[in-house]
């Protein structure tokens, strides 16, 4: 049986772990109240995550849309230690994910005299990708662009804000897929399931230089609230939004899985997973793998208070998240 798992608090602020079955039935896991710990014992004994969320009986039923409701289910991955969370993603994996982009840098490079029709950075590293993002099985396929976005305590839950820091230029939603992953004790990353996802980046400053594409990713993301196991569809269709005062000012329809990918899932995991650094037993990895939908890309301007919200099959919730900006705050160096 495929499972869900959703992490939520109970009234009274206790953890809970929710199983839902094919029908949405939620119910109570009695033998975790995390999904790490849930994994942990899964690894202990060899099993599959649905196989240890069975190992006792499951409990009580649980309403998944009440606890949403009431702003208690939390994101469907966390660290007792977010220090031990990285969250990190790939771009350009996307067919048709070089346009967006490319619109971006092609007006710098176009200031430069004689440019004409020269490739972007971002135009060859996404046809680079479409030749040799997906080798054949046992083979090692070309490397993506990479990124690093931050530890746990970037990753916002459902219904979170998402803060901007008080330099950004701009706070803009990205429609993805993750891949969440518990390292072992002998170092093997074991991937626990699929979230939908929000990578939420700040595409002016990345805009003002290819070569700051690392600073728009220090950002927060968020996951929607379940975590699904198995296989993710090689097809997954749905829709981003921006909502504002109640109406949706923007819209348009989300793809992903890797028959809209010009990199297979395996070969994002490999050039991720390859660094030892990356296979520290115990640690959580979220990955993102990239997105073609942006609606900064089509010109609109996100304001603070606009809800971002993505929806697709198979996923049953969306990731619902609204725009902020923290305050200013300083930063002194001192010398010891």
């Amino acid at each position: 049986m495929v499972f869900r798992f959703v992490q939520l608090k109970t009234s009274g602020g206790a953890r809970q772990l929710a199983a839902l079955d094919d029908s949405g039935r939620a119910r109570k896991v009695e033998v975790a109240d995390t999904l790490y710990d849930l994994a942990q014992a899964a690894l202990r004994v060899n099993a599959t995550l649905a196989e240890a969320a069975q190992a006792r009986p499951l409990g009580e039923d649980i309403d998944i849309a009440a606890a949403l409701a009431e702003g208690r289910v939390l994101a469907p991955i966390d660290h007792p230690d977010p220090a031990h969370l990285q969250m990190t993603g790939t771009g350009l994996t996307h067919l048709g994910s070089a346009e967006g982009r490319d619109k971006m840098h092609k007006a710098a490079l176009a200031q430069k005299e004689g440019a004409g029709e020269q490739l972007t950075d971002s135009m060859r590293m996404f046809l680079m990708g479409v030749e040799g993002g997906k080798p054949a099985p046992g083979q090692e396929g070309v490397q993506p662009e990479w990124f690093y976005k931050g530890d746990g305590g970037q990753l916002a839950g459902p219904g979170q804000p998402l803060t901007s820091p008080a330099f950004a230029k701009d706070g803009g939603e990205e429609p993805e897929i993750a891949g969440v992953y518990l390292i072992g004790p002998d170092g093997t990353p074991h991937r626990l399931g699929f979230c939908l996802a929000n990578e939420f980046s700040d595409h002016v400053i990345e805009r003002g230089n290819y070569l700051w594409l690392a600073h728009s990713k220090l950002r927060q993301a968020a996951l929607g609230p379940e975590l699904l196991t198995g296989d993710l569809p090689a097809d997954v269709r749905g829709a981003s939004r921006i909502i504002r005062d109640g109406a949706t000012v923007w819209e348009k329809p989300f793809l992903s899985g890797e028959a809209n990918m010009s990199h297979t899932i395996a070969n994002l995991e490999h050039h991720h997973f390859k660094y030892d650094i990356f296979r520290r037993p115990g640690d959580v990895h979220v990955h993102f793998f990239g997105t073609a939908t942006l609606s900064f890309s089509e010109g609109f301007q996100t304001q603070v208070g606009d809800v971002f919200e993505i929806e697709a099959a198979p996923f049953r919730h969306p990731v619902r998240n609204p725009l902020a900006q923290a305050a200013e705050r300083p930063v002194t160096v001192k010398s010891l």
